[in-house]
C-alpha cells in the first residue's frame, strides 16, 4: 500500500493567503496526499476559501472551524484527523517550493528505520517577492537544542507513530511548542532522522515567533527555558543568548552565497 503523507495546515483570518497554500498542496506530484486544514473560528472568509477547494482535492481535504485555545491545540486537532502515515505542518501564509517536495519526502520514507526527516526554508516578506534567507537545516544537530536551535519546522516531516508516542503538542506553550517537541524527538525518544538538501517551503516572514527582536529575546527564551527544565535538559540564559550570534552567522552566509541557489 502507498504511503499516505497528511499535511495539516492550522489557520485563522487568513483568506488573502490560504488559498495560495492550498494551491500549492494541490499541485504537488505525489498522489497520496490528504490536506487538513484547522481553523480557529475565522470571522472573514477563510472557511468560505477553504471550501471551495473541497471539490478540488476530490476527498483528499478534511476542514474543521472551531474556537480552539492556541496554535498548538489546532495542531493537535489536525494530528488527530490525520489518517496518513507521515504528517507535516505547512502554515496558511506559506507555500510549496514546488511541485516535487511531497514527493522527494515520501521516496526517503521509503526506508522504515526513518522517522522524520527535515531540510530548507526560504523566507520573504508578505507581498514582497525578493527572498531575504535561507534557513538549512544542514547545520543542525541534536546538541544544538540546549542553545535554542532547532531544524526548520515547516520543513519538518515525521511518522505519526512518533506523534502519537511523544503524545503530541504541549498546549501549555505560546510560542515554542513545536521547540519543547523537537526536545523530546531528537533528546529523549532519540528519533531516526535524515536532514534532505531540499528546499522545502517558502515562508512569509512576520509570524509570531519572529515579529520583534525584543520578543525573540524575552519572550522565545523564557519558554525555551522552561521546555528544556520541564525535560530535564540544562541549559542557561547565556546558552541560550548565544544562538544569536549563530544565526548572525547563518544571515552572513545567506548575503555572501549567490541567492540564484534557491532556484536550483
Amino acid at each position: 500500500m502507498e504511503m499516505l503523507i497528511s499535511i495539516i495546515t492550522v489557520v485563522l483570518n487568513r483568506e488573502a493567503t490560504v488559498e495560495d497554500t492550498l494551491r500549492s498542496v494541490l499541485a504537488q506530484t505525489y498522489p497520496h496526499i490528504e490536506c487538513i486544514a484547522v481553523d480557529g473560528g475565522s470571522v472573514d472568509n477563510t472557511v468560505s476559501a477553504i471550501e471551495k477547494y473541497v471539490p478540488l482535492f476530490e476527498g483528499r481535504l478534511k476542514y474543521i472551524s472551531e474556537a480552539d485555545s492556541g496554535v498548538y491545540e489546532a495542531m493537535n486537532k489536525g494530528l488527530r484527523m490525520a489518517a496518513g502515515d507521515v504528517v507535516g505542518y505547512l502554515n496558511s501564509d506559506d507555500v510549496f517550493k514546488d511541485r516535487y517536495v511531497i514527493e522527494t519526502i515520501a521516496q526517503t520514507f521509503e526506508k522504515p528505520e526513518i522517522d522524520a526527516v527535515f531540510g530548507n526554508v526560504l523566507y520573504r516578506r508578505r507581498n514582497d517577492e525578493r527572498l531575504l534567507r535561507r534557513y538549512s537545516g544542514n547545520y543542525f544537530n541534536p546538541g544544538m537544542l540546549p542553545y535554542g536551535i532547532m531544524p526548520p519546522h515547516p520543513s519538518f516531516y515525521a511518522r505519526k507513530s512518533c506523534y502519537i508516542k511523544s503524545g503530541g503538542f504541549n498546549t501549555n506553550f505560546r510560542i515554542a511548542g513545536d521547540y519543547e517537541l523537537f526536545l523530546r524527538f531528537f533528546l529523549k525518544e532519540r528519533i531516526c532522522y535524515r536532514y534532505l538538501d531540499l528546499d522545502v517551503v517558502v515562508m512569509r516572514f512576520g509570524g509570531i515567533s519572529n515579529r520583534s527582536f525584543y520578543s525573540v529575546l524575552c519572550g522565545n527564551s523564557i519558554e525555551l527555558m522552561k521546555a528544556c527544565r520541564i525535560n530535564g535538559i540544562y541549559t542557561n540564559w547565556l546558552i541560550l543568548f548565544s544562538r544569536f550570534f549563530m544565526k548572525v552567522g547563518g544571515v552572513i552566509r545567506w548575503l555572501i552565497v549567490p541567492h540564484y541557489i534557491w532556484r536550483k
